[in-house]
């Protein structure tokens, strides 16, 4: 496993694991960019307006992320966290190309 320099985004195979802050109620959709929480650790923050029951949060928080990083919403996956604000997402696309995107969103800086 390859670990990007900012810490949340990990390289597992073809597949990538990124580390996510999900705030629920949120009053709107989005990517916030990364944060530093209180124990070190850098996560990449996220809000949706779903509440967090029957999965609703977490079908957003996937979507949402399909959306942005513009790949197929299977890609997406949660694979950790589900009942926590702090979420392991799995995606099934190239690092470069998600990269790429992020950089272009302004959620991690060039280089």
């Amino acid at each position: 496993m390859t670990p990007e320099p900012l810490g949340f985004l990990r390289i597992e195979g073809a597949e990538l694991l990124l580390s996510v802050r999900l705030t629920p109620r949120g009053g709107r959709d989005g990517i916030e960019g990364v944060k530093r929480l209180s124990d070190g650790r850098n996560v990449l923050a996220a809000r949706v307006r779903a509440l967090p029951e029957s999965g609703a949060a977490n079908a957003a928080l996937a979507s949402l992320l399909s959306k942005e990083l513009d790949v197929p919403a299977g890609a997406v996956a949660i694979v950790g966290g589900a009942t926590s604000r702090l979420k392991t997402i799995r995606i099934r696309a190239a690092y470069q190309d998600v990269r790429q995107r992020m950089v272009h969103r302004g959620w991690v800086p060039q280089g």
